[in-house]
């Protein structure tokens, strides 16, 4: 993390009580997405409180050898040009085959028309390319990682 998305960090983290602080398993800082349209795009919903959902693929965690997100973790949301745009708290983590990924879902990641159909065909796109780009393989039952957040910071 960056010592302004630390600063960024710390202005929330100081209207906390110590006890909370003690509760927080992991804080990070990073954009949603892989290209700066959409990255400043998901910033902007997430921030608006629209997006209030994301996936990845599972085995993305496994070949870098990264844990899981953890309920609790504090993500500054960035800009593609890295710039802090606000907090949110992971609220719930699953793990769930593709073809398993319920509208409601979909429509929590707020992205597109937020249509189920969107959803599926923007995520085989982007799970292929990336599949690809890290020596794995994708297909409609490979699994993901289903996280749900609320923005904490600013309110």
């Amino acid at each position: 993390m960056k010592p302004h998305h630390q600063q960024f960090l710390e202005q929330y983290l100081s209207q906390l009580t110590a006890e909370q602080r003690s509760q927080i398993p992991q804080t990070i800082a990073e954009y949603f997405c892989a290209d700066e349209y959409n990255a400043n795009q998901c910033a902007k919903l997430i921030d608006q409180g629209i997006k209030t959902a994301s996936c990845s693929l599972k085995q993305g965690y496994e070949i870098e050898d990264e844990p899981l997100p953890q309920v609790g973790r504090l993500t500054v949301v960035l800009d593609w040009q890295e710039n802090p745009v606000c907090i949110v708290k992971l609220t719930q983590v699953d793990v769930c085959p593709f073809d398993q990924v319920t509208p409601e879902f979909a429509y929590a990641e707020g992205e597109g028309d937020r249509s189920y159909q969107w959803w599926h065909d923007a995520h085989v796109k982007f799970f292929t390319q990336y599949a690809q780009q890290i020596g794995a393989e994708f297909n409609t039952s490979s699994d993901l990682v289903l996280e749900r957040f609320e923005k904490v910071y600013p309110v």
